[in-house]
């Protein structure tokens, strides 16, 4: 049984074709992950099922009394609630029909006896059915996935309105999770997410009974939760039976195989051609000549595989700095209030340093500490003072600039065709080039921040989770560069898969986070 058919859907932004013909059923219980490298238009395709955008052709057509659930980052949440407030609205009708039943029960002693026994059996109905959807155990049931994804170390009762975006995610995801939908739509839920939440989403998602749609790029997490891929490439969606890795053995196979067939046909065109060439104006074979043109007129094309652009990722290496490159003395980081215990170390030059551990317990906070973009509670950090690092913060910024402009504002001096020539090496096209800013995807706004700091001569590089929205090629390519470097390195990431390999030391934040685990 179909929950979600597309039909031969199209739609286009501008002059730039997002999806052509495309076509997509979802069944009941499937567990599907949308995957395409960045730009593709995944996001485009999950706000045309949701209805937040139309399409030019074709049409989408969902079950009867269907449910779907939707991880939108752009969700408001109100001021003055609770974490625990905003999870309970995923069991708002419940709560009605609680309050219903209360309602009942204080108009029993206004009746008669036998308004009394009508009021009564209702509120027994009532409070059937409560009893028959778990309604007397959701507090622990909302604890249960509350917890398992981290909101547990921020307290139920702390105001939604104090969270960071990253916080923010992690409320709405735990929400829409809890409200158990016919159909699950996630747009990269890992993106918030440490090694130990994700890995409590796989086995939630892996056990799932319902259908969802996952956006990912973590190759790790699509296998472990998805049985069908739908490749998005050119416009087109196509469906495989699998896991990733089964996709990417399939892939391969059908692109090996409409490689023969278009070498073949172009050795056809070619000795067509030389026969026609050769015949056309000799009398005795010219009938065969327009025989052969004909032929070739009425053949269909085969066109060349399109292979998909590898960002060519290269950080430029400065002067070297002296041997202790940042260090810490006694630091305690926080706003308001600690985050941490005192911490002394020294990363010196040359190190390639991970920093790991839960959401929201300091890593951003640190590395703007030591950075000097926040002060510490108390205590010191240094910088060498032949430091010369590239940083890529983990918020985003609301640019109105175009990728072009975004990085020629930064190195004026740079031609339009040294800065085109940069962001290409980083995956972008000519048109994305041109666009602006705030219409990129999550992953192409990554490449041209990472653009900026490859135009910087750096020796040392302080990254926060730079992966996230990055596509597979991208990752491998951002992989590549951070192990050629030779100068310093300090990353936040919570993908084991990235890192390991680049690594030299891998420090835990929990270890010293004031913050409860």
């Amino acid at each position: 049984m179909s929950v979600l058919k597309v039909s031969d859907v199209s739609f286009s932004f501008g002059d730039r074709t997002i999806l052509e013909n495309a076509s997509f059923v979802l069944q009941k219980g499937e567990h599907v992950g949308l995957i395409g490298l960045n730009g593709e238009g995944k996001s485009t395709f999950i706000k045309l099922i949701t209805g937040s955008l139309t399409p030019d052709d074709g049409k989408i057509e969902w079950c009867k009394r269907v449910t779907t659930g939707y991880l939108d980052q752009y969700t408001t949440l109100t001021k003055g609630k609770t974490i625990r407030e905003v999870l309970r609205e995923a069991f708002s009708y419940m709560y009605d029909l609680e309050k219903e039943m209360n309602g009942l029960y204080e108009k029993m002693g206004l009746g008669d006896e036998q308004q009394m026994t009508e009021l009564l059996e209702e509120a027994g109905e009532i409070q059937s059915e409560l009893e028959a959807a778990g309604f007397y155990s959701l507090e622990s049931k909302i604890e249960e996935v509350a917890f398992g994804l981290g909101l547990g170390d921020l307290g139920l009762d702390h105001d939604v309105s104090d969270l960071s975006g990253g916080q923010r995610s992690k409320v709405l995801l735990t929400k829409l999770l809890l409200a158990q939908p016919m159909i699950l739509i996630l747009d990269e839920p890992t993106n918030f997410l440490d090694e130990l939440q994700i890995n409590w989403l796989k086995n939630y998602l892996a056990n799932y009974e319902n259908a969802f749609i996952l956006v990912s790029h973590d190759v790790d997490f699509l296998n472990s939760v998805i049985n069908v891929i739908y490749h998005m490439e050119d416009g087109i969606l196509t469906r495989y039976t699998g896991n990733y890795d089964r996709f990417m053995e399939m892939y391969e196979l059908k692109k090996r195989q409409h490689n023969i067939a278009y070498e073949k046909q172009q050795k056809e065109i070619a000795h067509l051609k030389e026969f026609i060439a050769k015949n056309k104006a000799r009398v005795a074979t010219t009938d065969l000549a327009k025989s052969r043109q004909r032929k070739l007129d009425k053949m269909e094309l085969i066109e060349k595989v399109h292979e998909a652009i590898k960002p060519n990722f290269v950080f430029k290496e400065a002067k070297s700095s002296g041997k202790f490159v940042i260090s810490a003395e006694d630091l305690v980081i926080g706003y308001d209030e600690p985050l941490s215990t005192k911490l002394n170390f020294v990363i010196e030059r040359g190190q390639k340093v991970v920093i790991k551990g839960a959401n929201g317990i300091g890593k951003t906070t640190l590395l703007k500490t030591l950075l000097g973009l926040i002060p510490p509670l108390s205590g010191k950090c240094n910088l060498d003072y032949n430091i010369e690092y590239g940083y890529f913060a983990q918020e985003e910024s609301n640019s109105k600039k175009s990728a072009l402009e975004e990085v020629w504002n930064e190195y004026p001096a740079m031609t339009n065709a040294e800065v085109r020539g940069a962001l290409a090496a980083c995956g972008l096209t000519k048109d994305r080039i041109e666009s602006l800013m705030m219409v990129l995807s999550g992953g192409e706004a990554a490449k041209v921040r990472l653009c900026k700091i490859m135009l910087k001569e750096c020796n040392t590089l302080i990254l926060d989770e730079p992966t996230n929205h990055l596509d597979v090629l991208a990752k491998d390519s951002l992989k590549e560069a951070l192990r050629a470097f030779k100068g310093t390195i300090v990353l936040v990431c919570h993908e084991v898969s990235f890192y390991d390999g680049i690594a030299t030391d891998v420090l835990d934040a929990e270890k010293w986070t004031t913050k409860l685990l």
